[in-house]
């Protein structure tokens, strides 16, 4: 078969951007060292391969030179108070995911005669963070003290999906690329994404993250949503990046799960007991991480005690992970993977014949059978 001439700093940088060293990949590609030297090239197959390998857009091998890959949306993510290196495979291609979906959505909607959403940018950088917390219980349909009324946090984790979901925002937990479980999602390098839009505003939330960070993602984005702002982020212990809209956004999240009022109410009680965290847990129905975090905030604690409780919390966290049995409910991985407003929307279009099956399977990542089988669990609500 042919080879094809391709730039040595091509192939170079497609392996470089993917992560990848030259040894991995030297059991599928003996030549690459060769390749990467401008010493021979790869033939159409062995580069369509290594495209696949590298998670690389093919096209990108016939520029004259590698391209300058950036984020469509801002980029609030640091890595010690610095901005983070460049986006991964895996990044870029969930956000150019989302954007598709949230494309059609959008227009959907509008052809459906719906109204623009009345919270999106209606919030600034201003206002009092514990107003905007209040203006997002109200949004939402919840009271100041709705997760004390749950019977867990990761019920209220649960809860706070829906009332999101039902506001009108799309919210998307995944760990992975679409459905491909071989390309896990790097928790180090985001811990979710916000595309605003007032028709189809979209939050993602990296599934891969340990569940007791979730729910604070989940405000987070909300109130990037209030501001109008979309982007990036990945909250490094917790802590947002040195960015005003990033400290804006966590304290609007901190007020919305653990008002400063009444944690200060509690901590006498808290200081008491053997866990405080979990004791705090319980009241508010947030995760312990959560409550270590606002406590630090407020000065309840020093960094020292945060850290201490913070990284023996993850180290438990990821061992009871690394031990659960892989899988789930088939309907709950689907709908947490593409978000149950948009697999709705979709499904109906499909089934209205304004939407071909086709492109129902390539913005949902689902195959025929899957989609079939995932819009069948819907059951009379269609």
């Amino acid at each position: 078969m042919a080879q094809i001439f391709i730039k040595p700093e091509l192939i170079r940088w497609a392996r470089d951007r993917a992560g990848v060293s030259p040894v991995a990949l030297l059991k599928y590609f003996p030549k690459l060292e060769k390749w990467e030297r401008g010493e021979a090239q790869p033939t159409l197959r062995q580069l369509e391969n290594f495209a696949n390998k590298t998670h690389t857009p093919f096209g990108y091998f016939f520029l004259p030179d590698p391209p300058e890959e950036k984020l469509p949306i801002p980029d609030f993510r640091t890595v010690r108070d610095n901005l983070a290196g460049r986006p991964s495979p895996n990044l870029l291609e969930m956000v150019q995911m989302m954007l598709r979906r949230q494309d059609w959505m959008r227009e959907h909607l509008i052809d459906q005669g719906e109204k623009p959403l009345a919270f999106v940018n209606a919030a600034r950088l201003t206002d009092h963070p514990c107003a905007v917390a209040q203006r997002i219980h109200e949004a939402l349909g919840l009271s100041a003290d709705w997760s004390r009324r749950e019977t867990t946090w990761t019920d209220a984790l649960r809860t706070l999906r829906t009332v999101v979901e039902y506001s009108g925002i799309m919210i998307i937990f995944n760990g992975i690329v679409g459905n491909n479980t071989h390309r896990k999602l790097d928790v180090s390098e985001f811990r979710g994404f916000v595309l605003c839009d007032e028709y189809a505003p979209l939050i993602f939330v990296n599934n891969a993250d340990v569940k007791a960070a979730q729910m604070f993602t989940v405000v987070h984005e909300l109130a990037h949503l209030w501001l109008g702002q979309g982007g990036v982020f990945n909250l490094r212990d917790m802590q947002p990046g040195d960015h005003q809209v990033e400290r804006f956004c966590n304290a609007v999240a901190a007020e919305f799960l653990v008002p400063e009022k009444a944690l200060r109410g509690c901590w006498t009680d808290a200081a008491k007991a053997d866990e405080p965290f979990q004791f705090l847990s319980k009241y508010f129905k947030v995760s312990p991480l959560v409550t270590a975090r606002r406590a630090l905030d407020l000065g309840c604690i020093n960094k020292t005690a945060f850290f201490d409780f913070y990284n023996a919390y993850l180290i438990d966290e990821r061992r009871k992970a690394s031990t659960a049995k892989p899988g789930g409910d088939f309907y709950n991985n689907v709908e947490m993977r593409v978000g149950q407003r948009f697999a709705e929307a979709v499904i109906r279009a499909a089934r209205g014949g304004r939407l071909l099956y086709r492109d129902a399977f390539q913005l949902t990542g689902l195959k025929s059978e899957t989609f079939d089988r995932y819009a069948k669990s819907f059951g009379a609500r269609f």
